[in-house]
């Protein structure tokens, strides 16, 4: 995803193309490997431009959502959080949350095509997206578990 995708996005949408949504969007591109909250995403554009105030953020990443642009996340820590839309998937991927640091990390592949045309095939139902999380302990933890 570029600039030029927002661009479009927002032009369909109804909207234009400001500094604010530019300076967010390269931001959430710049950090596309992590799973940032609206706070950290603040924190983060206000160092580039300390006039972006967070309900902006705010308001942009909401945006953003609506026009499909971005997902945003719950992994049970009380904060949303946002990444990117893939376009060359056709849902989002899945993802592992530890349960002892709260690593999160990324699967990505998808082995929910078979149930997805089953449960198409026998009730009809189209189904748009999916989200899957699996909670464990991440490889790290378990090394510091075993030194112990």
């Amino acid at each position: 995803m570029n600039v030029d995708v927002l661009k479009q996005k927002l032009v369909e949408g109804g909207y234009k193309l400001t500094k604010q949504r530019e300076i967010i969007f390269q931001t959430l591109l710049e950090n596309n490997d992590k799973h940032l909250s609206t706070e950290e995403l603040s924190d983060l554009v206000a160092e580039k431009d300390p006039e972006i105030g967070i309900a902006t953020v705010y308001r942009t990443l909401m945006l953003f959502e609506e026009l499909g642009l971005l997902f945003k996340l719950d992994f049970d820590d009380n904060r949303s959080r946002y990444e990117l839309v893939d376009e060359n998937n056709a849902h989002q991927h899945h993802h592992l949350l530890c349960v002892k640091c709260g690593k999160v990390t990324e699967v990505r592949f998808d082995l929910l095509d078979d149930m997805e045309k089953k449960i198409t095939d026998d009730y009809g139902f189209e189904i748009k997206n999916h989200d899957l999380k699996f909670y464990g302990i991440c490889s790290n933890c378990q090394g510091k578990d075993k030194e112990n």
